[in-house]
């Protein structure tokens, strides 16, 4: 039985394959959480703002992203982009894209969430030594909001991680879409190369997004005490 995986993953470049298709998965994930950062603080102040316009606007964008579901903004982006409007994107660029209009109004709710949840008598102690509202938020507010932000950063990274297969659908090469290559291949002769391929890509997803789940709720659990 060990014989069939083992002529699987040996066969030509498929576990090199396997290999760079996880690297894209990563590689996918880190850019747009890296963006979705610097984006998602940007929303998340906006959210907060006195002003209307930024409040319904930035209130406007989170609800449509999260209504919408991201397979049909990936096919939204790749097909009707480049077919209705002419404009060529790389698959790849289309995932990042994609992903990073979530990731921002997932993180820009996490910044919100962070900020108001500070209490009234901070800025209200800002005030009194004559601090503007920028210094308040830049010297008082946002250093402890982070604080509690970095959790929910490393949650949103896993859900970015494990979201990553529906790129397979816009033939992205990442990970599920080369198994999914390699047993068809495969398949014709040994009928347990289903099996073993998919649960190498289960046991790939398990080991990096566990110690990332398990990180998150460390840092929740020691910042609550």
């Amino acid at each position: 039985m060990l014989d069939s995986a083992v002529s699987i993953f040996t066969a030509g470049r498929n576990m090199a394959r396997l290999m760079e298709g996880l690297w894209i998965t990563l590689e996918i994930s880190a850019v747009s959480v890296a963006l979705s950062m610097i984006f998602g603080i940007a929303v998340g102040l906006l959210m907060t703002s006195r002003h209307r316009f930024w409040k319904i606007a930035t209130r406007l964008y989170l609800e449509t992203v999260r209504v919408i579901p991201i397979l049909v903004l990936l096919f939204l982006f790749y097909y009707t982009l480049s077919r209705n409007w002419g404009i060529n994107l790389n698959s790849v660029v289309v995932a990042v894209l994609v992903f990073t209009l979530w990731g921002t109004a997932e993180m820009a709710d996490l910044v919100r969430g962070a900020i108001t949840s500070m209490p009234n008598h901070q800025r209200e102690s800002g005030r009194a030594i004559g601090l503007t509202e920028a210094q308040i938020n830049r010297y008082i507010i946002i250093p402890q909001a982070v604080r509690r932000l970095i959790p929910g950063v490393i949650n949103l990274t896993t859900r970015m991680i494990k979201t990553t297969p529906f790129v397979f659908f816009i033939n992205v090469p990442e990970l599920t879409k080369v198994g999914q290559q390699i047993v068809e291949v495969a398949g014709m002769k040994n009928y347990m190369a289903s099996f073993w391929v998919y649960g190498f890509i289960f046991f790939l997803y398990f080991i990096i997004c566990w110690p990332i789940s398990k990180l998150s709720l460390h840092l929740e659990s020691k910042w609550q005490n």
